[in-house]
């Protein structure tokens, strides 16, 4: 059997098993546990087969023996010739002895401490059988009463014959060498075979595993599950998933990748170029003070465009990694909802946009009626950026002058708390919604120079939260036409009843 592999790590690794020495050990145990229970029944089988042919020449020997018994008026039965009682002793390998009592009871002939019956029913003429003592050594008795024609007032007489065990011992020892014998030498045989088997069974196994094993590490495509075992057929198919998964995952990575590596280049390009002309400027002898403080304003644009493009990148890979959030706190949305409106004041008051709150204030009753508040279960971090991104995306297409307001309630139809974002900006063509929360997308007919990523971290955070987004258009202007967008986020509210998460959630956490 080989040996099975153990874990060489820290005090308590949990120890790997060997598929093939566990079904080995399965096979195995309870063949080795059945064969002493063979032998111990071979045994018993042994004995009762070495006993039957002894006994029924044993109850003959009483029956001829009793045939002996001769009664007259004198003395009821007389004792046996002592040629009979010399041929009983004649066997070389047993020591027999015989017993003959009267019908008193009285001693007529044979061996005297030969233990008498049990008094019980009998009838007489008929051999039965036992197992005593006698001479402190065992030994198996033949018995039988006679019934004397010449003494019917008295009881029949005893007649009993008892050999020892050394010839049925010595037979049951042949029977069982003849059988156990064999089984030492089909025992081994058997367990090669099992271990044959068994490494013939799980090959296919080992197959697969070196074809996995000889694949090369771009290699994603699915295995053929027609190659692998029936019974392997259902793991094969999860690692197929698997690797259909990873190869959809690294497709994206490599897209948004590539993606990312364009869209920067158009911001480091502008710094590179801003910077060139202002060193030839310099080198050309030109001290114009504008003509500086321009191209160091492109500069400080490009590099905050370039810096806005990397934490917003840097955003969306933190909310993809977060997975579905396995660990979920109560969140209060009204409060963070009021921490990103306050997050973008200084920036609504440099483009004079007017950005306003709406909702419950933390701190205070949410509802007179007693409605629940306006919470849900999530990413504190998570949320607090997604309204965030709202925010900016409102005031980045807003024009000057324009209004944003943020309103935070409760649907009274359903069990869900709402995050809404209106704008007074130019506004989303229907044909264009989908398309917005794709990476890198900007919509068409706009000056605005984004990166593209906001409402895609948006649907990314909202996808992991339960959400459900909706874009329509904001009804702003006095000729009722569509203008300005409206971003509704719906979030599965929480139950009532919950302690809030206490995790903080500090303005220096997020960087717009």
């Amino acid at each position: 059997m080989p040996p099975k592999p153990f874990a060489t790590g820290t005090p308590g690794q949990r120890e790997q098993r060997s598929l093939f020495g566990e079904i080995l050990d399965w096979m195995l145990a309870p063949l080795l546990l059945l064969w002493p229970m063979s032998v111990a029944l071979t045994w018993l089988v042994a004995e009762n087969i070495a006993n039957r042919p002894f006994d029924r020449a044993l109850g003959e020997t009483a029956r001829s023996l009793a045939q002996q018994i001769v009664s007259s008026p004198e003395q009821t039965v007389q004792q046996l010739p002592r040629a009979i009682s010399e041929f009983l002793r004649a066997d070389n390998v047993d020591t027999i002895y015989f017993q003959v009592l009267g019908t008193r009871g009285e001693y007529v002939s044979g061996d005297r401490e030969l233990p008498v019956p049990d008094a019980e029913p009998v009838r007489p003429g008929e051999v039965r059988l036992r197992s005593d003592e006698a001479h402190h050594e065992p030994v198996r008795v033949a018995y039988m009463w006679v019934a004397l024609p010449g003494a019917p007032e008295d009881g029949p007489a005893l007649v009993q014959v008892a050999e020892t065990l050394n010839k049925r011992s010595q037979l049951a020892t042949e029977i069982i060498k003849g059988v156990i014998l064999p089984q030492f030498v089909i025992l081994p045989v058997a367990v090669l075979l099992v271990w044959l088997a068994l490494s013939r069974g799980i090959a296919p196994l080992s197959e697969l595993q070196q074809r996995i094993r000889r694949r090369r590490s771009d290699d994603l495509s699915p295995i053929d599950e027609r190659d692998a075992p029936e019974e392997v057929a259902p793991l094969v198919r999860s690692i197929n998933d698997l690797l259909g998964r990873l190869d959809q995952s690294l497709q994206t990575q490599k897209h948004f990748l590539a993606d990312a590596a364009h869209q920067l280049k158009t911001p480091l390009a502008g710094l590179r170029m801003q910077a060139e002309l202002a060193q030839r400027e310099i080198d050309a002898g030109q001290r114009d003070p504008q003509e500086l403080k321009k191209s160091l304003r492109q500069i400080a644009r490009s590099s905050q465009r370039a810096a806005h493009m990397v934490n917003q990148l840097l955003s969306l890979a933190r909310a993809e990694n977060q997975g579905q959030l396995p660990h979920r706190h109560e969140v209060p949305l009204a409060r963070l909802a009021m921490e990103a409106v306050h997050d973008f004041v200084p920036r609504a008051m440099e483009k004079r946009i007017d950005l306003g709150y709406e909702g419950p204030e933390p701190g205070r009753p949410e509802s007179v009626s007693g409605a629940p508040g306006t919470r849900v279960l999530g990413n504190p971090l998570l949320v607090k950026e997604l309204a965030r991104n709202l925010v900016d995306n409102a005031i980045l297409y807003t024009p000057e002058g324009g209004t944003v307001t943020v309103r935070v309630f409760n649907d009274p139809f359903g069990q869900v708390s709402v995050l809404q974002v209106e704008d007074s900006g130019p506004g989303i063509p229907e044909q264009e919604r989908e398309l917005v929360f794709q990476p890198f997308y900007r919509a068409l007919g706009t000056d605005v120079d984004g990166s593209g990523l906001g409402l895609a971290i948006v649907r990314e955070i909202g996808q992991q939260h339960g959400a459900v987004i909706a874009i329509e258009d904001a009804r702003w202007g006095g000729d009722g036409s569509p203008r300005g967008t409206r971003v509704t986020v719906r979030f599965p509210a929480a139950a009532p009843g919950l302690e809030p998460s206490g995790e903080p959630v500090a303005a220096n956490e997020v960087h717009p």
